[in-house]
């Protein structure tokens, strides 16, 4: 499908991977006693708690994402052999409420917020979130941010995007949902809205299941196409 930005009312945004960097992670993870390399350890970590929330999804088995993250945390550092205690796993998971925001965030969101109400739309739950805005200091330009946990759903189910629809008061396909990963993209549009992918990095599409809407580079991008 094209995009279309006249039928843009409301902007949606995806939290982790598109507003602040996971992989953050990685500097909590090097101060961990026996850590030779973290950046395998925290892509297992990343990979996995995806995974445990879809699997949630299939068997019903819902979990708030922190908690999920955790016990996906202790299965990356046990795989890797890596001994710690429940203390020192804490501290690590707790980097996730001090991620770093990407640097078009803010200014890009700012542009945004100019013409259309802009909403979190994330797996997270509520006590991650507010730490995410609070960090990312983006609170004053959104209408609210919305958890997973308020439907005990995660991503791709279109459960969860009906709801933000819901809660914002916006025909489904009157929203532009803007993330990173492909499962979101393609989550969203399945669910009616436009999809709109946020490629910062050059990473190769998966493109089983078709095309996104749109793909910008960043959120000025965005704007400009907006605009």
């Amino acid at each position: 499908m094209t995009f279309d930005p006249d039928r843009v009312e409301t902007l949606t945004f995806d939290s982790y991977g598109t507003l602040v960097d996971v992989a953050t992670v990685e500097t909590s993870l090097a101060e961990v006693p026996g850590m030779a390399d973290p950046e395998p350890v925290s892509n297992h970590w990343r990979a996995r708690s995806l995974m445990y929330t879809m699997i949630a999804n299939a068997i019903d088995a819902y979990q708030p994402f922190y908690d999920l993250n955790r016990a996906a945390l202790e299965h990356a550092l046990e795989t890797f052999g890596i001994d710690t205690d429940e203390a020192e796993r804490e501290v690590v998971l707790e980097a996730y409420h001090d991620l770093d925001v990407f640097d078009d965030v803010r200014d890009g969101m700012a542009r945004l917020g100019d013409d259309y109400d802009l909403y979190v739309l994330s797996n997270g739950n509520p006590a991650m979130l507010d730490s995410m805005v609070e960090g990312a200091e983006i609170g004053d330009l959104l209408e609210d941010a919305i958890s997973a946990d308020e439907v005990e759903t995660f991503k791709p189910a279109a459960e969860l995007y009906r709801h933000a629809a819901a809660r914002a008061g916006t025909p489904i396909d009157r929203i532009a949902h803007v993330c990173g990963p492909f499962f979101d993209v393609y989550g969203a549009m399945n669910a009616g809205m436009q999809a709109v992918r946020v490629d910062r990095g050059g990473t190769p599409w998966d493109g089983f299941a078709g095309e996104p809407d749109l793909t910008v580079a960043d959120f000025h991008e965005l704007a400009d196409e907006l605009h």
